[in-house]
């Protein structure tokens, strides 16, 4: 059996696993139970997963979108898929990876349908999970129970007027007593993978509004400048997801120097994507309307609810578990030198800046 045989039979397997998933249960009259009605009023009403075969989702002003912004045309979509899944079996035979259409799309429209660039974000994906077993191992939503409920992060229930939902998070709300920083990372993550499955987001976009509220001196100088090295690689590198803006509030004067750690490692367009408001709200009410921010943001949505999206994650727990609590994907793979995550440059020159770093933020106290 050739190796092409091997990942073409993995890519069956995986499918019906998945379909097992989803598939609706008939009773013996033949009804099927789609289980109780979503009360769309009482919290987040954010799309299912995608089914195992690929069906375009996209209304036509997003397919235009598409088009205009990603360079993707409805006529040739599967054909670049087809070429992406090409060079993955020609050039990585062994890299156990999702080859089904929808999953290698989100990586199609990250880069554009850039296919050489689209494959070089598949291996980052893959790569960063080797790279960071402490937040990769065994991930999966109730793993992280504990900060969802804690409020450290949550998704608005409502995009915004371009359809991009809004990832709330509230480093404020985290002690370092309280669990390790990486169980934050784990939960942003498996946030993104939630977020990222519909295609609108693929097309859209998500922003990210950073309440800093509450944030000291032990919670600004806990991630050092390695671990905001690869927070922001993922984020950028290694990740199928377009960040469109960060929109940070109630930042303290501390701030300069939290930015200071994770400024080197953004590229340019990225950087241009962080706004500052302070506690100005008409600021943020310019770029994110009050019809879809809680009343804690000045907002007419409601109050903050963390737990609609802490049930949206832990419903779709045996997602994550077939999706991450599986063997290393890269287990045999010869990788490219280049990667995302290949060793730790001046990783000496990191640890100098961060001292410096403390000893700013504990003068501005």
């Amino acid at each position: 059996m050739t190796q092409n045989d091997q990942c073409s039979i993995g890519f069956f397997l995986y499918t019906e696993l998945i379909a097992d998933f989803w598939q609706p249960m008939a009773d013996q009259n033949g009804h099927i139970d789609l289980g109780p009605p979503r009360d769309t009023a009482a919290g987040l009403d954010f799309p299912g997963p995608p089914p195992p075969i690929y069906t375009c989702t996209l209304t036509p002003e997003l397919v235009a979108k598409a088009r205009d912004e990603l360079q993707e045309k409805p006529e040739w979509r599967l054909r670049d898929v087809q070429a992406l899944r090409d060079m993955i079996l020609k050039d990585h035979p062994n890299l156990r990876t999702r080859l089904d259409d929808a999953f290698l799309l989100r990586f199609l429209r990250a880069r554009k349908f850039d296919y050489d660039r689209a494959l070089q974000l598949l291996l980052n994906y893959h790569a960063s999970r080797r790279a960071w077993p402490e937040v990769f191992q065994d991930l999966k939503p109730s793993t992280v129970k504990h900060v969802l409920e804690l409020g450290f992060l949550t998704v608005l229930p409502r995009p915004d007027p371009q359809g991009r939902y809004i990832l709330c998070l509230r480093p404020g709300k985290w002690k370092p007593n309280d669990y390790p920083f990486v169980d934050n990372i784990r939960a942003i993550y498996l946030t993104l993978e939630k977020l990222i499955q519909p295609e609108e987001t693929q097309v859209n976009g998500i922003v990210i509004l950073v309440d800093y509220a509450g944030v000291g001196l032990s919670q600004a100088s806990n991630p050092g400048p390695l671990l905001a090295k690869k927070v922001v690689g993922i984020l950028q590198d290694g990740f199928p997801i377009r960040i469109k803006a960060v929109n940070i509030i109630n930042e303290p004067r501390i701030f300069k120097g939290i930015f200071a750690i994770i400024k080197p490692f953004l590229k340019e367009k990225m950087a241009e994507r962080y706004v500052l408001h302070g506690s100005d709200l008409a600021s943020l009410h310019r770029v994110i309307p009050q019809s879809v921010l809680p009343q804690e943001y000045g907002g007419v949505s409601g109050r903050l609810d963390m737990y609609a999206w802490s049930r949206t994650l832990l419903e779709a727990e045996e997602e994550f578990v077939v999706e991450f609590c599986q063997p290393d994907p890269l287990e045999g793979v010869i990788m490219p030198d280049a990667l995302l995550f290949e060793g730790e440059q001046g990783g000496a020159h990191g640890e100098d800046s961060f001292r410096h770093l403390r000893s700013q933020l504990y003068y501005c106290y």
